[in-house]
């Protein structure tokens, strides 16, 4: 397999785009409400810890990125490391892929009930559920199209939904509904009634809403500048949505009322703010959501889909998911990544899908962190760093295993039969993958 396919089609701007697009989309609009129904007005808190998290966790993805070159990503970074060991690496490449499939059905999702938040079908799951397969279809056309109309698109969609976010911010703090001694005290008062291990729960439900960053990795072959992109891409883009993400928080909190935003979790940000600034602003909050999740989408279906044609080049998924077209595009496996989120979307609901990514992308930067270490002289990487991004992505994946058993555990044992079904699958694989090392 060679490292040169295709034209280097890609620069900062773009990458930056793929990692902010692939981030926002499923972030504030899809975790505020969860988040304010169990911990109020400490959600920015708890947002900020984790992006702290995804920072960390990013450094080993940069390290090993810049390393072995390869739009594998995680999946080419377990087989590099242990070239002898099939089903690991078929497990890593399996687990990645869903969790990828999972984002992209929650973006889908958010998206629809955005799009429809302020009609009569508000309410109605099955318009939800037909207008979120729409707009998969839609972006899975635009994918297989071309990689440069792709990253044309993404800029826009990505820096006009930057612009609308910051603007609805600005204009939820100014028409608050509580001042800023209120929102203090209430801060207070919460600390009170929620302990620490609850917020840091939360922070570990939000990992999902950072996991983007990693799709500038699939996009390798695509850079002009991979040497200098590649770190400056993946920690501006953090360091972006972190921002973001803490000022659209406090601005819902200042201006939107904890219940209106706990009561219609799946389009709190627009709900509350039609009553928090009348029917502008909800028309602005729809149209952020709408650019932000259209971005998420394309930018998933890009990364993933070159990280599901690897893995079947290797021979851990079927031959036809690695067919390319002439300018490098997987289209079968761009349209396999959709056709699998849609069917989780007829299936499934927002809030298991959400958890179900979180905990799948702990358990892989984990898994990240922990070879990034191991081969720490080789990435010339920091032991301080990788031991403490061990720590972190273990905590969370703890913390979120411990909220689920004591509070959803039928979820949990739902989310562990997906999980043997696809070690299984990445087992039966394994016996016949064939995967050479790159030269």
């Amino acid at each position: 397999m060679s490292n040169n396919r295709g034209s280097k089609s890609l620069g900062l701007k773009e990458l930056v785009a793929i990692a902010i697009g692939g981030m926002v989309g499923g972030g504030i609009f899809t975790i505020l409400g969860i988040s304010v129904s169990l911990i109020g007005f400490l959600t920015p808190i708890a947002i900020a810890i984790g992006g702290a998290v995804a920072g960390l966790a990013a450094y080993s993805y940069v390290k090993l990125g810049l390393y072995y070159r390869d739009e594998g990503a995680t999946y080419a970074f377990v087989k590099k490391t242990y070239p002898t060991a099939k089903f690991p690496a078929a497990v890593i490449g399996w687990l990645v892929i869903f969790g990828y499939i999972s984002t992209l059905a929650i973006y889908a999702y958010t998206f629809s009930s955005y799009a429809i938040s302020g009609s009569e079908f508000a309410n109605n799951l099955w318009a939800r559920k037909g207008i979120a397969l729409g707009v998969l279809a839609l972006f899975t056309l635009i994918n297989v199209w071309s990689v440069n109309g792709m990253g044309k698109i993404e800029d826009i969609m990505v820096y006009t939904k930057l612009i609308i976010l910051t603007i609805i911010s600005v204009v939820l703090i100014q028409h608050r509904n509580i001042d800023t001694q209120t929102f203090m005290h209430n801060m207070k008062a919460d600390f009170g009634t929620s302990n620490f291990m609850s917020i840091l729960i939360v922070a570990s439900l939000t990992f999902v809403a950072y996991e983007g960053f990693q799709l500038v990795i699939n996009a390798v072959n695509e850079m002009k500048k991979p040497e200098k992109d590649t770190p400056r891409a993946i920690y501006t883009a953090i360091a972006v949505v972190i921002l973001l993400y803490v000022i659209i928080a406090i601005g819902a909190l200042f201006a939107i009322p904890l219940d209106e935003m706990a009561r219609d979790k799946e389009y709190a940000l627009a709900a509350g703010a039609k009553n928090a600034i009348g029917s502008i602003g909800e028309t602005m909050v729809i149209i952020g959501a709408i650019l932000a999740t259209s971005s998420a989408i394309s930018g998933t279906l890009f990364g993933s889909s070159r990280q599901m044609a690897e893995i079947a080049e290797d021979g851990f998924l079927p031959n036809k998911l690695a067919t390319r077209k002439s300018n490098n595009i997987p289209a079968f496996a761009v349209i396999s990544m959709a056709v699998m989120a849609a069917i989780l979307i007829v299936a499934g609901g927002l809030r298991l899908l959400v958890e179900f990514g979180s905990i799948t992308f702990l358990v892989v930067s984990l898994l990240m962190a922990l070879i990034n270490h191991q081969i720490r002289k080789k990435t010339k990487s920091s032991s301080f760093i990788t031991i403490l991004a061990i720590l972190g992505l273990a905590m969370g994946g703890v913390l979120i295993l411990y909220y689920e058993f004591t509070h959803k555990w039928e979820q949990m044992v739902a989310i562990i039969f997906v999980y043997i079904a696809l070690t299984i699958g990445a087992w039966l694989y394994s016996k016949k993958g064939k995967f050479m090392l790159k030269k």
